[in-house]
């Protein structure tokens, strides 16, 4: 029961499914909607523009209807007039038309906003499925629209004949009226017509907006193994990111590992601090800091040096100034040469006595360290110097 649960379409989308329905151009569209916006458009634009479009179409007929007796006779002139009268009507209805052809252009766009995806364009073979096809027309999906079909054709049909019923004496009292105002009165006529039933398609636009907008979520729904693929996707699976982790911890630790390995003496701050410091005679004028850190990484250098017998010396203030003033592969402060040379020489007596048996040094105390190089100078005074 649980994998059937998690293989049902029950969880909404996520950002990025929506995301990525909208690259490939699924939004939600409103054919009714669309449909509403282009007749108020169609109507508003003969109920502003109406005189003018009737005054251009009486000199159209005008001009048409005009002939001598010579063209009256010339069939070559037939063609030239028909261009002219058709250039004529164009330029005239030029506005109406481009009224709603930008309304046309920018209707789909009040409900899933404005979007430029060519993916559309892809041929999509399983659309000429004829059994999709039929299962389509036979779904709920297609008893809705033929409910939102027979409810247009009620509301647009009934709302032609309210109005031309209503407006019948009107409409006969065109007959009596000049061609002109008579013209202009009809494409008022018409613009009201219009706009009327524009607004019985406001009922139809009202319910399809809210069904098309749950549509697409419906067809957008995700299953629970979806989500937990998507995350693992996005976020990464956890097992990877750890793993991650840890090769970066080696990696950040592989230059500190390294210095270690070579260095001759690690002076400490315990719990607070760690510098490996080397100097090879006759190929470096001084001490150099190979390695130095705090808190992990400083135990991980005390880890080192004992692991690999390498001498350490637990002197506070000397690693503070170390760890403040001396970047990892530059040479000790000019401050602090006395004090790394002490260091020094109790490591070098400290090899004696591992090699030859001479008597154990006692760790240096008393390092020079110039109060002004130590950041805890302030503070008070640390223990003395003892070996690690």
């Amino acid at each position: 029961m649980a994998e059937a649960s998690d293989l049902e379409r029950t969880e909404p989308a996520s950002p990025r499914r929506l995301e990525q329905a909208r690259e490939r151009g699924q939004v939600p569209r409103s054919p009714e909607l669309s449909t509403f916006a282009v007749l108020m458009a169609a109507g508003g634009g003969l109920v502003l523009m109406g005189a003018s479009l009737a005054d251009t179409l009486a000199r159209m007929m005008r001009a048409g209807l005009t002939l001598d007796r010579a063209a009256a006779f010339d069939t070559a002139q037939l063609s030239t007039r028909l261009v002219d009268a058709a250039a004529g009507a164009l330029f005239g209805f030029a506005p109406w038309f481009a009224l709603v052809l930008l309304v046309a252009s920018l209707a789909p766009m009040l409900l899933g906003g404005g979007l430029v995806s060519f993916q559309t364009l892809q041929p999509d073979y399983a659309r000429l499925d004829p059994l999709r096809g039929l299962f389509r027309i036979f779904s709920w999906y297609g008893a809705v629209e033929l409910a939102k079909v027979l409810l247009r054709s009620v509301l647009v049909g009934g709302i032609a004949v309210a109005v031309i019923w209503t407006d019948r004496a009107e409409l006969t009292g065109l007959l009596s009226e000049p061609v002109r105002p008579g013209l202009a009165h009809l494409a008022h006529l018409l613009g009201v017509t219009f706009l009327m039933i524009a607004g019985g398609l406001a009922l139809i636009a009202a319910i399809d907006v809210p069904f098309q907008i749950w549509d697409h979520a419906r067809q957008l729904r995700m299953t629970r193994e979806e989500i937990r693929q998507e995350l693992a996707e996005t976020e990464g699976d956890p097992r990877l990111k750890a793993r991650i982790r840890n090769l970066q911890r080696d990696i950040a630790r592989r230059p500190v590992v390294a210095g270690v390995l070579e260095a001759d003496v690690v002076v400490t701050s315990p719990n607070q601090c760690a510098v490996a410091l080397k100097f090879t005679e006759g190929r470096m004028r001084v001490p150099r800091v190979v390695a130095k850190g705090t808190a992990q990484v400083a135990r991980r250098i005390v880890e080192l040096a004992r692991a690999h017998d390498i001498a350490a010396l637990s002197a506070p203030p000397l690693a503070r100034a170390l760890l403040a003033h001396a970047p990892i592969g530059q040479e000790i402060p000019a401050a602090l040469y006395n004090a790394v040379a002490e260091v020094l020489a109790w490591v070098y007596q400290l090899r004696r006595h591992q090699s030859a048996g001479a008597a154990r040094p006692q760790p240096p105390s008393n390092l020079p360290v110039p109060p002004e190089l130590d950041p805890r100078s302030g503070s008070a005074a640390g223990p003395a110097p003892a070996a690690a």
